[in-house]
């Protein structure tokens, strides 16, 4: 008789906590929502550690634009306060002054025409219209606006503070006088003399109360007017030393005695290792007539410059290159130089995976961001033949580490595929799983469903062990029989793991919330699990990478995780490669979605802007080894392909031309395989000019995945 009754309350009670569940439950992540998402380009903490400078960005739908500013963290009696520190949309690149009074930043913006360029309204057309320069500001961190601290025509490429905050030092191009340009443009009128037209930079010193003079004289300009006049220069301003090459950092020594720089191709094109070195100027007897003392002879390019607390080492990072012989591309390394002597020593010489930065502390040790297979850590060192030891935090990603000169505490990002990226502060190295998030600008991410994921390893065709990221849809952790996207990355020295990212190059998080299995394979090539294994895609460049991505797909299909009647194939500049390759291999992708990447390598050696890693990775410059750059080349095989495939390219990309999409599309077209090809104005490599090219891209390739892949229906993709 008990028994009815009990089963109504039974009945109720299911279906009152369903209907709590259902309420509960987080609502799916749109489009739209997907590409507002804040990253952060900067963290400076300042010296007393109770500040911490954020170089935020974030798109601008209005203005078609992505916008660059800077916010400030203070502490407080109670928790803290967040306020945005500039507002021209154009800042970054901050840094504090050594007593804390002063941020000086670069900003790119629009200067009109004759005003504190050193032009005269009656110049030349060209002269007459806006134009917008790079320029060094000044803004204290009490807030107020912030002003100019140099002016002219060139662009300020660096900058760093002086050690007792009374000087600036910034690098441009040569200046030149009006006379030398006027006599460049008679011979040459609008015609580009490609490289020649080129010239290196000069490093100036600017005393920082001329410049506060100058913001309270309202109207300064530059007062040189004659023909020989070099026109635009920052009055005040002196010159120390000259390069025949862009400098594209500079540091000062804790002692205030040197510079250090380090130097780029003036093109900006990476094809000759011996313009990536590391220089150092004498404040003594600084002169731009006096050579600049060369620290590092290697085959490595050196960049992320800093002075150890001894003023004797110049601590430095490796992306591509070797500092100890030959060139090869390795992970990436840091090292120091020793100022006095030149030798060079490795920092976690032991370690297996790859150091991406590092943060000096000020008793001479460092606090360094090493990535090893999924995970990205932090780690300590004493000096290079101490012990390099893991500290302990949070299981995920972290970077941009900045320490205080004057306190313990440390600022970084962190993220995690649950947890989207924040600045967080921590008391010091030892206390990070204590660390307080100082920013909430990903708040949303946290109120919706994302998905969840985890390493998936697998053996290549030839026994290789290899590791690689499942992202799984929403509700649907280690589900089986999924349809799923190979997504894969660029680099190829890069990988891919536990971090959150959302935008229209790391678009994981909305592919399968749109129900897709997300498999992003670390192939051979890619970093965080030894030399050995990155230098294993030399010289087979898409062919070796190729088989440890079809072999995983293979596990997959056989573990019965993917279902092999939805697979599909994605991928940008590398991916972009590998995407094009690998259709020429198999069929059994339904769709394909590439941007940016190469289907031969010839003409896209001499376009690319990063020819030295080429030429590695194939072994040897197109005349080299002829034959292994039409074995490894997509263009040759494309008789095979029969996969539906979409491709985007940026019209001004010079890494991998847009003539490669064009190429990939015809061929396409002519055996008459669906294609169809989005070139993004102004666009370069990375599509960093308008959001709203990023927010198509993938919009459009995620219609182009359920069309032609099957549409798993499990929410919409927005609008």
């Amino acid at each position: 008789m008990n028994v009815p009754t009990r089963f109504a309350v039974s009945s109720f009670l299911v279906c009152f906590l369903a209907s709590i569940a259902a309420v509960a439950q987080k609502p799916a992540l749109t489009l739209d929502e997907f590409f507002n998402s804040v990253s952060f380009d900067a963290v400076r903490i300042s010296p007393d550690g109770h500040s911490v400078l954020i170089g935020v960005e974030r798109a601008d739908w209005e203005q078609n634009m992505y916008r660059r500013d800077l916010y400030l963290y203070r502490d407080a009696p109670v928790g803290g306060t967040l306020t945005q520190l500039t507002q021209s949309g154009h800042d970054g690149d901050p840094q504090w002054s050594p007593d804390g009074r002063w941020i000086a930043f670069l900003s790119e913006r629009k200067v009109p025409a004759g005003k504190n360029r050193g032009l005269s309204k009656d110049d030349d057309a060209a002269d007459t219209k806006d134009k917008e320069v790079t320029q060094l500001y000044l803004i204290s961190p009490d807030g107020g606006e912030a002003f100019p601290a140099t002016q002219g025509e060139e662009d300020v490429h660096s900058f760093t503070w002086a050690v007792d905050s009374r000087s600036l030092f910034y690098a441009t191009r040569i200046p030149w006088t009006k006379t030398q340009k006027d006599a460049y443009k008679k011979d040459w009128k609008d015609v580009l003399e490609y490289r020649n037209s080129e010239r290196g930079d000069e490093i100036f010193s600017l005393n920082v109360a001329d410049v506060l003079a100058a913001r309270d004289s309202k109207g300064t300009k530059p007062t040189a007017d004659d023909d020989d006049a070099t026109p635009g220069i920052t009055p005040g301003a002196t010159a120390l030393a000259r390069s025949d090459f862009r400098i594209e950092q500079i540091a000062a020594s804790p002692d205030g005695k040197r510079l250090a720089f380090n130097t780029t191709p003036i093109s900006e094109r990476a094809e000759m290792i011996g313009e990536y070195e590391i220089y150092a100027v004498d404040l003594g007897n600084a002169s731009p007539d006096r050579a600049p003392r060369r620290l590092t002879h290697n085959e490595a390019q050196e960049e992320k410059i800093a002075w150890a607390s001894d003023s004797r080492h110049v601590l430095f990072h490796v992306p591509v290159g070797s500092v100890e012989g030959k060139y090869v591309d390795t992970q990436e390394r840091v090292y120091w130089v020793d100022a006095d002597s030149g030798a060079t020593a490795r920092w976690a010489s032991t370690f297996d995976g790859t150091i991406a930065a590092y943060a000096g502390l000020p008793d001479n040790s460092a606090i360094l961001t090493a990535g090893l297979g999924t995970e990205v850590n932090l780690y300590s060192q004493a000096n290079p033949e101490a012990k390099f030891q893991a500290l302990p935090g949070w299981h995920g990603t972290y970077g941009h580490v900045s320490t205080a000169k004057s306190s313990s505490r440390v600022a970084f990002v962190y993220s995690a595929l649950d947890r989207p990226e924040e600045v967080y502060l921590a008391e010091g190295p030892g206390q990070l799983q204590r660390a307080r998030p100082v920013t909430s600008f990903n708040k949303l991410f946290t109120e919706r469903e994302l998905p969840k994921g985890k390493p998936y390893r697998w053996k290549s065709s030839d026994g290789t062990p290899v590791e690689g990221m499942l992202i799984y849809p929403p509700g649907k952790f280690e589900a089986k029989g999924l349809p799923m996207l190979t997504l894969i990355h660029g680099g190829p020295v890069e990988a891919d793991g536990d971090y959150f990212e959302a935008d229209w190059y790391k678009w994981e998080s909305l592919a399968a919330t749109n129900g897709w299995l997300v498999f992003q394979p670390n192939y051979r090539g890619s970093s965080g699990y030894g030399d050995k294994f990155l230098t294993q895609i030399v010289p087979e460049i898409v062919s070796g990478p190729g088989k440890d991505i079809l072999s995983g797909v293979d596990a997959l299909v056989k573990d019965g995780v993917a279902d092999p009647e939805h697979l599909a194939i994605a991928g940008y500049s590398y991916g972009g490669y590998m995407a094009n390759w690998l259709i020429t291999q198999t069929t059994r992708f339904k769709a394909a979605m590439t941007g940016a990447g190469a289907v031969e390598h010839a003409a896209n050696w001499g376009n690319d802007d990063t020819t030295l890693d080429d030429a590695y990775f194939l072994g040897g410059r197109p005349w080299e080894a002829a034959q292994r750059y039409h074995d490894e080349a997509a263009l040759f095989q494309m008789d095979k392909v029969k996969t539906p495939t979409h491709i985007v390219a940026g019209s001004d990309d010079i890494r991998v031309a847009v003539a490669e999409g064009y190429l990939l599309d015809h061929a396409l077209h002519s055996l008459g395989v669906p294609s169809t090809l989005l070139i993004f104005p102004g666009e370069g490599h990375s599509l960093t000019k308008n959001p709203w090219h990023g927010k198509i891209k993938v919009r459009e390739e995620m219609k182009w995945l359920e069309k032609y892949a099957g549409k798993p229906g499990v929410t919409s993709a927005g609008k």
